[in-house]
């Protein structure tokens, strides 16, 4: 159902008092007198602080700066006649001893006037007392057809011949509202900028967007999935769904991919997979603060976990990447922070069952067992997998990546077989890091590493598996139980 569909529905289902949250107040007024064109053939009355009523040579600059008195010229109309009331900001005021009662007693009267009221604001929130009486709406930014038929209007305007996809640009905008689509447009013309490196472009624009909101970061898919070492049952499965993103797969009938949950122990690759993701799908990859979620004031962790999904939202279709999820949402929660982790945790499993969004989340987590049943139980993700130290075979292949990306000419002089054989229990990382650190060592000499440095490297080094044998043997249950799957 679309917005005007909604907002029809609900004003013939009698609901006269209609809160719509907003930060694009010029698009939803031009939407709001397009309906009232549509359904009574009249204009809108537009009401702002500053000004007063607009648009009705009636209330002409009535109720400036008087918020009670706007509410008392509706409740004089006694016409029959249908008439939508557009007051802007009135969010501010909602929470006015006067204003409260005064929307009480205006409900019954412009039930029987055909009177509605439509007030806009950027808060979500409405006091208690009136949540009976006023109906909650989003308004949505705009869709793609929406973002080419804006595009379709400037090119005309500007006199552009462009040559660039339609489809691909109104893409790459979805999340923009159309004022900032508009201004990002006019800056790329002025910058001579309309080719094909228009896209790097919206992507750096839309960073700063999500960067400005201090919640999510944007990270640029740069990592290959052929540059990790093993994980071929991951590999595989990430593959196949590579275009299910994509409008065929949509006509095919195939449901949005929901996410999945990778768990293993530190260095096995698990923030790489949320990368190469991002790289093979073609996707934008948003990144979860996990420290800017909970706040020290009551209500502003919950409203920080809401914002995060009305971004991800927004940017749809995007991967979201929850690192080490299992430090945020606990099944030992902390009985001092009043709730706070309850909330935030049923705001973000209701969201997760409910979504029908293209954002695919791919959680990481190093203790499985600290996570509640909820987040992962069937249908939450669609699969959880496992990823295990790398066996002798997935150690050649990491050994390989490493060395051929640092020394391409000469990758093949070093005994990566023995190296392998050597490295029993070592995480891909770790590994890794013999390799750096072979090269510090002989740098420091003056001289090109060897295989020999990598062993004296790898002899000095304690694999983080000797440390947490236990994670390891739990995981490696939940395993051999059939409830997660091995990448």
């Amino acid at each position: 159902m679309n917005f005007e569909t909604e907002i029809k529905l609900l004003i013939s289902s009698n609901n006269t008092i209609i809160y719509i949250m907003t930060e694009e107040e010029d698009r939803l007024e031009y939407t709001i007198y397009q309906i009232s064109q549509k359904i009574f053939q009249k204009k809108i009355n537009t009401w702002d602080f500053i000004d007063g009523y607009k648009n009705n040579p009636n209330y002409k600059e009535n109720a400036k700066k008087n918020p009670l008195q706007a509410l008392e010229i509706i409740e004089k109309d006694l016409s029959q006649t249908p008439e939508i009331f557009f007051l802007k900001d009135f969010h501010f005021f909602i929470n006015d001893l006067s204003i409260i009662r005064k929307i009480k007693n205006l409900s019954k009267l412009i039930k029987i006037n055909n009177k509605y009221i439509i007030i806009s604001g950027t808060e979500l929130e409405i006091p208690t007392t009136l949540k009976e009486y006023i109906h909650k709406v989003k308004f949505p930014l705009p869709n793609k057809k929406e973002i080419q038929i804006e595009l379709i209007r400037l090119f005309k305007i500007l006199k552009i011949t462009n040559e660039l996809s339609l489809e691909n640009l109104s893409i790459a905008y979805k999340g923009f509202s159309i004022s900032r689509i508009r201004k990002s447009i006019t800056r790329i013309i002025i910058n001579k900028e309309l080719n094909n490196k228009i896209f790097d472009i919206i992507l750096k624009e839309k960073k700063r967007f999500i960067e400005q909101t201090d919640i999510l970061n944007f990270h640029s898919n740069t990592e290959k999935l052929e540059e990790i070492g093993g994980l071929n049952n991951l590999k595989k499965w990430l593959k196949m769904r590579s275009y299910t993103f994509s409008k065929k797969a949509q006509q095919y009938g195939i449901p949005k991919p929901r996410g999945i949950l990778l768990t293993g122990i530190q260095g096995t690759g698990k923030s790489l997979c949320a990368k190469t993701i991002s790289k093979q799908w073609n996707l934008p990859l948003l990144k979860l603060d996990v420290s800017k979620i909970f706040a020290s004031i009551l209500g502003e962790s919950e409203k920080k976990i809401q914002q995060m999904i009305n971004i991800c939202e927004q940017v749809s279709p995007c991967i979201l990447w929850i690192d080490e999820i299992d430090k945020i949402f606990t099944k030992y929660n902390n009985n001092n922070d009043s709730g706070t982790t309850n909330r935030v945790t049923n705001i973000f499993l209701t969201w997760l069952s409910e979504k029908n969004s293209y954002i695919f989340i791919v959680a990481t987590a190093n203790n499985i067992n600290n996570l509640p049943l909820e987040i992962i139980r069937k249908g939450r993700f669609d699969e959880i997998f496992f990823l295990n130290l790398p066996n002798f075979e997935e150690r050649l292949n990491i050994f390989q990546i490493h060395l051929k990306n640092l020394r391409p000419l000469t990758w093949k002089k070093y005994n990566i077989h023995y190296l392998s054989k050597i490295t029993i229990k070592f995480s891909g990382s770790e590994i890794k890091q013999a390799i750096i650190e072979a090269m510090y060592n002989a740098f420091y000499e003056n001289r090109e590493f060897k295989t020999k440095d990598i062993v004296d490297a790898i002899k000095l080094m304690i694999p983080i598996a000797f440390t947490d044998e236990i994670a390891i043997s739990n995981l490696q249950l939940w395993y051999k139980s059939g409830k997660i799957r091995l990448a």
